[in-house]
């Protein structure tokens, strides 16, 4: 029924955007109402109503009849859910249970008190295994002031601009 009842539904639809362009709006023939031509009223010597306009009037009619019928048995087919909203394809899915997290509080690194971090005072004493040749690893400099540098100086450009 339903379905019968949506190709009704799109084929008045198609029928009235039709009927709707084919006819000429209020304001083509307002020249014509006022000293201009054949008739003394604004939309011609016919009238407003002729057939175009009747058949859109009937096809809206219809299209708003369906559309309410159609609401009327959606809402009364519909199933009683009142407290919970239709979550679609996301509804099918079962929830899972989150799993507890796995970090202690006290396994947690702490920061260091000094925002600048420490670099290690003495190089790893391990030796690498497989008898091959321990790489030196430098240590840190020692913490020295920037030396104040001076910004070179720009280059002199001709006085011509170039």
């Amino acid at each position: 029924m339903l379905l019968f009842l949506n190709v009704i539904y799109v084929l008045i639809a198609i029928a009235m955007i039709a009927l709707i362009l084919m006819q000429r709006g209020a304001g083509a023939q307002a020249g014509s109402g006022f000293g201009g031509g054949a008739s003394a009223t604004v939309f011609g010597a016919r009238g407003s109503s002729n057939f175009l306009s009747k058949s859109t009037k009937w096809l809206a009619v219809a299209f708003f009849a369906i559309s309410l019928f159609m609401a009327w048995q959606a809402s009364r087919t519909a199933p009683a859910q009142l407290g919970k909203p239709d979550l679609g394809l996301m509804g099918q899915v079962k929830e899972q249970p989150a799993p507890a997290p796995a970090v202690t509080p006290a396994a947690v690194p702490q920061a260091p008190a000094s925002g600048v971090p420490q670099a290690p005072s003495a190089a790893p004493a391990a030796a690498p295994a497989g008898g091959a040749p321990a790489a030196t690893v430098p240590t840190a400099p020692a913490a020295q002031p920037p030396a104040a540098t001076q910004p070179a100086a720009p280059a002199k450009q001709p006085a011509n601009g170039g």
